[in-house]
């Protein structure tokens, strides 16, 4: 494949004309942002990297860790000085982790091929913009920060990567983030703080899975962690992808455990290599392995096999309990982090949808705390541009910084940088105190059966501030596969999918089977930011069914392009408002599901019920003359697949949504202004 090659530059997305927070940098840095990167770019302390590998950390329980400890240096020695260190828990094995970070070492890569693939662009119209959108990030510093740069080392850091139990190098079984995870990690912590070389200083930092661990690592507020650094993780795996709003995100959580599953069979040959072969403990390794060679494939198996509630194994069950240490496993305790903590999610990322919940919800000050979200994927959260003039710096930068002031006490600035820095979906890259954006009201829009004009839909209806449904309709909305064609597909398969500009940027063919129902123009530019509710009234003639809503910015040309979603198993919707951000009036904002089995209630076929049905906060912005729709689908495969005793129950049946006028049905949406009848 060719692809005609542009200047880089022309794809960067300009930043905002908003001025940046009080007391705080815009987007760019600033005035510290240079400082910034000479202090990552430039010469460093040390010149030299010793690694010490396959070490053998026993835990409490007699299971041992393997981890590598990379030391700088100068001349033929590491250094005597005690630094601060930076820890990395692998789930996928430190000896890759080394290989990439290796890689990056080799002249040219870093600083010549990487810069010249990412100048390479589709030109606008080639239908080829998917594919270069994701490779011109590869000049954002994403690559150096995710690969554990050996650069931090020369720097001044110690570097630890440390196989998680049951993963890699280590033995045990693995957990898959259980409370047993947290106890290691804290075992490690205090193995690293005892060492000679270290001044008991640790920082943590991670991408994905690994960047999980970090959050979890650190949710009991241990002292020792004074920083973190975090890349597409997430803070509460239950809503993000096992099972928001009752459905089971199928296309990325039923198959990520067998990468994991396959990574942790890898021969330990760091340990041959640095003369730690230890034929008694590689035995137990392989025992171990054998006991549980698929972790939480029987979950998954049994989720979708099982035809009734009462078929459900206990650890299945686990994960619709409340409080099972499964369920606990897999949401970090936020409020609890006490370490100044940075993090960087993308709107589609399959992580993204709790992102500016998980940054909320620690409690520090705006300057021990920052998230930086992106219109992009888990494969690369849209930071295209970064490092360039007017955009933010290279997330490399970012994470060397923040260690920088926060390990070493280096007074950098970047404490002053944006709080928040949001590309707006349909607008630009820009700097935010708080998320949601002041001054934006959560206003109804009423749906109803008044055509559009604007889609090509199994219905075409209106969306309005003002009621205007006269009489009682009925719609009809059946299970569709094409879902596969869409934004939502993009996100559940990281991003990959995204190279198909017609699905990913356009919603039109799987609106063919969907309801719409569309919005006025807009006369002036409209933001909306935060969570948005979808209150709708519904028939079922089957005792559960699976509700999918999505928010799309409808172009003057008909495209329509999906700013976020949301979904909810009908049995499922039991809200817990203590939880929830209920408008004075009583409005839903962001409702909390309890997703609880003993809480299921199934429908009475036939009878109306009306669901609050949470969208996943976003900001983005409408342009003039761009439309606001809300679209109503029965399925959403892959990115959503409710377990087989739902499915059993909801027969995969056509359902309908009831326009009354005596009880409507409204989309809550937060604006920056009302949009015209």
């Amino acid at each position: 494949m060719i692809v005609t090659a542009v200047v880089c530059a022309h794809f960067v997305t300009p930043l905002a004309t908003a001025e940046p927070p009080t007391g705080f940098t815009d987007i760019d840095g600033g005035r510290y942002a240079a400082g910034w990167t000479a202090a990552t770019d430039g010469p460093q302390p040390y010149t030299r990297i010793f690694s010490d590998l396959a070490i053998p950390v026993t835990m409490g329980d007699g299971t041992v860790l393997k981890l590598d400890v990379q030391r700088p240096g100068n001349g033929d020695r590491p250094t005597d000085e005690k630094l601060p260190t930076i820890i990395e828990f692998e789930t996928y094995s430190k000896i890759a982790v080394n290989l990439a970070s290796a890689l990056l070492q080799i002249p040219g890569i870093d600083d010549v091929l990487l810069p010249a693939l990412a100048s390479v662009g589709a030109p606008p119209g080639s239908g080829l913009e998917g594919l270069t959108d994701l490779s011109r990030q590869l000049d954002s510093g994403l690559v150096q920060a995710a690969a554990h740069n050996f650069d931090l080392v020369k720097g001044g850091y110690n570097l630890v990567h440390v196989d998680i139990r049951g993963t890699g190098t280590s033995e045990g079984q693995w957990q898959m983030f259980g409370a047993k995870e947290r106890d290691d990690a804290a075992e490690v912590i205090d193995w690293v703080t005892g060492q000679p070389w270290s001044d008991g200083s640790v920082g943590l930092k991670g991408t994905s899975a690994t960047g999980i661990a970090a959050l979890r690592a650190a949710d009991r507020g241990n002292p020792a962690i004074k920083a973190i650094f975090s890349y597409i993780a997430s803070g509460d795996l239950v809503d993000d992808i096992v099972i928001p709003g009752g459905a089971v995100g199928f296309g990325f959580a039923a198959f990520w455990p067998m990468a994991v599953n396959l990574a942790k069979f890898a021969p330990d040959v760091e340990a041959v290599i640095a003369g730690r072969f230890d034929p008694a403990q590689q035995l137990q390794w392989l025992k171990d392995r054998l006991a549980d060679p698929l972790t939480f494939m029987d979950v998954v198996a049994n989720a979708f096999t099982a035809m009734d509630t009462g078929q459900l194994a206990p650890k299945t069950r686990e994960l619709i309990m409340p409080n099972s240490d499964l369920r606990n496993g897999l949401q970090a305790n936020m409020p609890q982090i006490a370490a100044p903590t940075f993090l960087i999610s993308a709107w589609w990322d399959v992580f993204g949808s709790t992102a500016t919940e998980t940054y909320n919800e620690i409690a520090q000050s705006s300057d021990r705390k920052k998230l930086i979200v992106g219109e992009g994927y888990h494969a690369g959260g849209g930071l295209a541009g970064f490092g360039h003039s007017g955009m933010p710096p290279r997330v490399d930068v970012l994470q060397r910084s923040w260690f920088d002031k926060w390990l070493k006490g280096i007074d950098n600035g970047i404490d002053y940088y944006s709080p928040l820095t949001l590309k707006q979906q349909g607008g630009h890259w820009t700097s935010a105190l708080s998320f949601p954006r002041s001054g934006h009201a959560h206003r109804r829009m009423y749906l109803d059966d008044r055509p559009s004009g604007t889609a090509n839909s199994a219905y075409d209806g209106g969306l309005a501030a003002t009621p205007a449904q006269h009489a009682v309709t009925e719609l009809t909305v059946a299970p569709s596969v094409l879902s596969l064609c869409s934004r939502d597909t993009s996100r559940i398969w990281a991003g990959v999918p995204s190279i198909i500009m017609a699905c990913d940027q356009d919603s039109q063919i799987w609106e063919l089977h969907g309801l719409t129902f569309t919005s006025n123009p807009v006369a002036e530019r409209t933001v909306i930011s935060g969570a948005v509710n979808a209150h709708l009234n519904t028939v079922l003639d089957r005792p559960d069914g699976y509700w999918v809503v999505t928010l799309n910015d409808v172009f003057p040309d008909g495209r329509s392009r999906e700013i976020s979603s949301g979904q909810l198993v009908s049995s499922l919707r039991q809200i817990n408002d203590a939880k929830s951000t209920i408008a004075p009036n009583g409005d839903y904002i962001n409702p909390e599901y309890y997703l609880e089995l003993d809480r299921r209630e199934l429908v009475v076929p036939g009878q109306p019920l009306t669901l609050d049905i949470g969208i996943d906060p976003t900001e983005a912005v409408l342009e003039p003359g761009h439309r606001l729709r809300l679209n109503v689908y029965a399925s959403n495969l892959p990115k959503g697949l409710p377990p087989m005793p739902i499915l059993a129950d909801s027969g995969l049946a056509p359902q309908r949504l009831r326009l009354d006028p005596d009880q409507p049905s409204w989309l809550n949406v937060p604006l920056s202004v009302a949009i015209p009848e």
